[in-house]
């Protein structure tokens, strides 16, 4: 929960000086205190972004929780290269099945709180032991 307060600090923060400033400036640094204020809450609603149950993993989402079956699930780290470093996801997949056309959940470290690839580790040993 460090990195929700810290951006909500950092809005709040952001909010106050734009009080003091010209109708440019506050509109401007107004605008990024919003965002920072939106992120904090967007992070706060959504954490834990991963639960692992019996049934499947669940997912959470700013429209509900949503479970992905472990029958159908394919877990996946891609390292893409970006601005001269290397970026890892994790990907969700879901196959298509009888009721569900298939779900795509790509996550950063900013969205699990931890590399992609450790993520990926710990799903796989609690699918084969849990």
């Amino acid at each position: 929960m460090a990195l929700p307060v810290g951006l909500a600090v950092g809005g709040l923060l952001l909010a106050a000086v734009a009080v003091v400033l010209d109708d440019a400036g506050r509109i401007l640094v107004g605008a990024a205190a919003v965002l920072l204020i939106a992120l904090a809450v967007r992070d706060a609603v959504l954490r834990p972004r991963l639960t692992a149950t019996h049934d499947g993993l669940e997912v959470a989402t700013l429209t509900g929780r949503r479970v992905l079956p472990w029958g159908l699930l394919r877990v996946r780290v891609r390292a893409t290269r970006r601005l001269g470093t290397t970026v890892r996801t994790l990907e969700l997949d879901t196959a298509a099945g009888p009721e569900d056309e298939g779900v795509l959940v790509v996550l950063g470290r900013w969205d699990l709180g931890a590399d992609p690839e450790e993520v990926a580790r710990a799903l796989a040993a609690w699918r084969n032991g849990g």
